[in-house]
Protein backbone atom coordinates (compact mmCIF):
# COMPACT_ATOMS: atom_id res chain seq x y z
CA UNK A 1 0.00 0.00 0.00
CA UNK A 2 1.26 3.50 -0.83
CA UNK A 3 2.66 5.43 2.14
CA UNK A 4 1.19 8.90 2.73
CA UNK A 5 3.10 11.45 4.82
CA UNK A 6 2.95 15.20 5.26
CA UNK A 7 5.96 17.44 4.73
CA UNK A 8 4.92 20.52 6.60
CA UNK A 9 1.17 21.11 6.47
CA UNK A 10 0.78 21.98 2.78
CA UNK A 11 2.69 19.28 0.91
CA UNK A 12 1.78 15.59 0.67
CA UNK A 13 4.53 13.05 -0.04
CA UNK A 14 3.45 9.61 -1.30
CA UNK A 15 6.05 6.82 -1.31
CA UNK A 16 5.45 4.13 -3.93
CA UNK A 17 7.12 0.72 -4.26
CA UNK A 18 5.28 -0.56 -7.31
CA UNK A 19 1.84 0.52 -6.04
CA UNK A 20 -0.36 3.26 -7.45
CA UNK A 21 -2.20 6.27 -6.08
CA UNK A 22 -5.06 8.40 -7.39
CA UNK A 23 -4.58 12.16 -7.27
CA UNK A 24 -6.23 15.30 -8.58
CA UNK A 25 -5.04 16.36 -12.02
CA UNK A 26 -2.44 19.10 -11.79
CA UNK A 27 -1.71 18.54 -8.08
CA UNK A 28 1.71 16.90 -8.48
CA UNK A 29 4.55 19.34 -7.89
CA UNK A 30 7.57 16.98 -8.04
CA UNK A 31 8.60 13.33 -8.18
CA UNK A 32 11.69 11.13 -8.13
CA UNK A 33 12.25 7.55 -9.26
CA UNK A 34 10.38 5.88 -12.13
CA UNK A 35 6.71 6.82 -12.53
CA UNK A 36 3.93 6.19 -15.03
CA UNK A 37 0.97 8.56 -15.30
CA UNK A 38 -2.52 7.88 -16.64
CA UNK A 39 -5.60 10.08 -16.77
CA UNK A 40 -8.58 8.38 -15.13
CA UNK A 41 -12.04 8.42 -16.70
CA UNK A 42 -14.91 9.64 -14.54
CA UNK A 43 -12.76 10.40 -11.51
CA UNK A 44 -11.38 6.87 -11.50
CA UNK A 45 -14.79 5.22 -11.80
CA UNK A 46 -14.61 4.46 -15.53
CA UNK A 47 -17.30 5.19 -18.11
CA UNK A 48 -20.14 4.75 -15.64
CA UNK A 49 -18.56 7.26 -13.31
CA UNK A 50 -18.05 9.72 -16.15
CA UNK A 51 -21.72 9.53 -17.11
CA UNK A 52 -22.86 9.78 -13.47
CA UNK A 53 -20.70 12.82 -12.79
CA UNK A 54 -21.86 14.59 -15.93
CA UNK A 55 -25.48 13.99 -14.94
CA UNK A 56 -24.97 15.11 -11.34
CA UNK A 57 -22.63 18.00 -12.07
CA UNK A 58 -20.05 16.74 -9.54
CA UNK A 59 -16.69 17.34 -11.22
CA UNK A 60 -13.57 15.36 -10.32
CA UNK A 61 -10.58 15.02 -12.66
CA UNK A 62 -8.14 12.40 -11.37
CA UNK A 63 -4.95 10.71 -12.56
CA UNK A 64 -3.23 7.48 -11.56
CA UNK A 65 0.44 7.53 -10.60
CA UNK A 66 2.24 4.16 -10.49
CA UNK A 67 5.89 3.32 -10.00
CA UNK A 68 8.80 3.35 -7.57
CA UNK A 69 9.87 6.51 -5.80
CA UNK A 70 8.18 9.50 -4.20
CA UNK A 71 5.59 11.93 -5.55
CA UNK A 72 4.81 15.27 -3.93
CA UNK A 73 1.36 16.87 -4.20
CA UNK A 74 -0.05 20.27 -3.21
CA UNK A 75 -2.94 22.57 -4.09
CA UNK A 76 -2.67 26.39 -3.94
CA UNK A 77 -0.89 26.25 -0.55
CA UNK A 78 -4.03 24.92 1.15
CA UNK A 79 -3.70 22.79 4.28
CA UNK A 80 -3.66 19.00 3.79
CA UNK A 81 -5.35 16.57 6.17
CA UNK A 82 -4.73 12.81 6.17
CA UNK A 83 -7.81 10.63 6.73
CA UNK A 84 -7.26 6.90 7.45
CA UNK A 85 -10.21 4.75 6.36
CA UNK A 86 -10.89 1.25 7.66
CA UNK A 87 -13.88 0.22 5.63
CA UNK A 88 -15.98 3.32 6.34
CA UNK A 89 -17.08 6.10 4.00
CA UNK A 90 -15.64 9.58 3.71
CA UNK A 91 -18.04 12.22 2.36
CA UNK A 92 -16.09 15.11 0.83
CA UNK A 93 -16.54 17.76 -1.84
CA UNK A 94 -14.65 16.78 -5.01
CA UNK A 95 -12.72 20.06 -4.88
CA UNK A 96 -11.37 19.07 -1.43
CA UNK A 97 -10.15 15.58 -2.41
CA UNK A 98 -6.42 15.75 -3.18
CA UNK A 99 -5.35 12.09 -3.30
CA UNK A 100 -6.43 8.59 -2.28
CA UNK A 101 -5.06 5.07 -2.22
CA UNK A 102 -5.79 3.38 -5.56
CA UNK A 103 -7.77 0.66 -3.75
CA UNK A 104 -10.30 3.14 -2.35
CA UNK A 105 -13.58 3.33 -4.26
CA UNK A 106 -15.11 6.67 -5.20
CA UNK A 107 -18.66 7.57 -6.17
CA UNK A 108 -21.34 10.23 -5.82
CA UNK A 109 -24.14 10.61 -3.28
CA UNK A 110 -27.14 12.94 -3.12
CA UNK A 111 -26.90 15.85 -0.68
CA UNK A 112 -30.02 17.78 -1.71
CA UNK A 113 -30.37 21.29 -0.36
CA UNK A 114 -27.27 20.93 1.79
CA UNK A 115 -25.12 20.99 -1.31
CA UNK A 116 -27.09 23.86 -2.78
CA UNK A 117 -26.66 25.90 0.40
CA UNK A 118 -22.89 25.53 0.13
CA UNK A 119 -22.87 26.84 -3.41
CA UNK A 120 -22.02 23.35 -4.70
CA UNK A 121 -24.15 20.87 -6.61
CA UNK A 122 -26.81 18.54 -5.25
CA UNK A 123 -24.31 15.67 -5.18
CA UNK A 124 -20.99 15.13 -3.43
CA UNK A 125 -18.14 12.62 -3.57
CA UNK A 126 -17.86 9.58 -1.32
CA UNK A 127 -14.61 7.63 -0.79
CA UNK A 128 -14.94 4.12 0.64
CA UNK A 129 -12.69 1.21 1.63
CA UNK A 130 -9.42 0.67 3.48
CA UNK A 131 -6.51 3.02 2.94
CA UNK A 132 -5.63 6.70 3.22
CA UNK A 133 -7.13 9.78 1.66
CA UNK A 134 -5.79 13.32 1.66
CA UNK A 135 -8.23 16.23 1.76
CA UNK A 136 -7.56 19.96 1.61
CA UNK A 137 -8.91 22.83 3.69
CA UNK A 138 -8.61 26.60 3.55
CA UNK A 139 -6.60 26.96 6.74
CA UNK A 140 -5.95 24.26 9.37
CA UNK A 141 -9.03 22.06 9.69
CA UNK A 142 -10.56 21.16 13.05
CA UNK A 143 -11.94 17.63 13.51
CA UNK A 144 -15.09 17.69 15.63
CA UNK A 145 -16.65 14.56 17.14
CA UNK A 146 -20.40 13.98 17.10
CA UNK A 147 -21.76 11.64 19.79
CA UNK A 148 -25.27 10.26 20.38
CA UNK A 149 -27.36 12.88 22.15
CA UNK A 150 -24.87 15.64 21.33
CA UNK A 151 -25.69 17.05 17.87
CA UNK A 152 -23.33 19.39 16.05
CA UNK A 153 -24.38 22.44 14.01
CA UNK A 154 -22.02 23.56 11.24
CA UNK A 155 -21.89 26.59 8.98
CA UNK A 156 -22.19 25.21 5.41
CA UNK A 157 -19.40 27.51 4.26
CA UNK A 158 -16.99 25.96 6.76
CA UNK A 159 -17.89 22.29 6.18
CA UNK A 160 -15.19 20.14 4.51
CA UNK A 161 -15.97 16.44 5.06
CA UNK A 162 -17.36 13.84 7.45
CA UNK A 163 -17.20 10.16 8.32
CA UNK A 164 -19.22 7.84 10.53
CA UNK A 165 -22.89 7.07 11.04
CA UNK A 166 -24.21 10.60 10.82
CA UNK A 167 -27.61 11.95 9.84
CA UNK A 168 -27.78 15.41 8.30
CA UNK A 169 -30.56 17.94 8.52
CA UNK A 170 -30.53 21.30 6.77
CA UNK A 171 -32.03 24.02 8.97
CA UNK A 172 -33.17 27.07 7.02
CA UNK A 173 -33.74 30.61 8.17
CA UNK A 174 -31.04 30.41 10.85
CA UNK A 175 -27.30 31.14 11.00
CA UNK A 176 -24.82 31.68 13.76
CA UNK A 177 -25.50 35.41 13.43
CA UNK A 178 -29.22 35.00 13.92
CA UNK A 179 -28.46 33.34 17.26
CA UNK A 180 -27.13 36.68 18.51
CA UNK A 181 -29.78 38.75 16.72
CA UNK A 182 -27.71 39.97 13.77
CA UNK A 183 -28.98 37.70 11.00
CA UNK A 184 -30.90 38.81 7.94
CA UNK A 185 -32.38 37.01 4.94
CA UNK A 186 -32.58 33.27 4.15
CA UNK A 187 -29.68 31.24 5.51
CA UNK A 188 -28.71 27.72 6.61
CA UNK A 189 -27.08 25.51 9.21
CA UNK A 190 -26.21 21.82 8.85
CA UNK A 191 -27.21 19.75 11.90
CA UNK A 192 -25.34 16.45 12.35
CA UNK A 193 -26.68 13.72 14.63
CA UNK A 194 -25.37 10.24 15.39
CA UNK A 195 -21.76 9.20 15.81
CA UNK A 196 -18.84 10.30 13.66
CA UNK A 197 -16.32 13.01 12.79
CA UNK A 198 -16.76 16.29 10.93
CA UNK A 199 -13.91 18.32 9.39
CA UNK A 200 -14.45 22.10 9.57
CA UNK A 201 -12.22 24.77 8.05
CA UNK A 202 -11.58 28.23 9.56
CA UNK A 203 -12.44 30.01 6.30
CA UNK A 204 -15.98 30.23 4.93
CA UNK A 205 -16.94 29.74 1.27
CA UNK A 206 -19.52 31.98 -0.33
CA UNK A 207 -22.88 30.22 -0.08
CA UNK A 208 -26.33 30.59 -1.60
CA UNK A 209 -27.55 31.65 1.80
CA UNK A 210 -25.24 34.64 1.78
CA UNK A 211 -22.62 35.49 4.35
CA UNK A 212 -23.28 33.06 7.15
Amino acid sequence: MAQFRLQGSKVLAVDLAGESVKARNGAMIAYDGRMDFKKLTGGGEGLRGMVTRRLTGEQMEMMEVRGEGTCWFADRATEINLVPLRGEKLHVEASNLLAADAGLRTGTVFTGLRGASQGNGLFTTVVEGTGQAAITSDGPAVVLRVAPGHPLRVDPGAYVAHTGKLRQELQTGVTFRTVIGEGSGEAFQIRFEGEGLVWVQPSERNTVGGQL
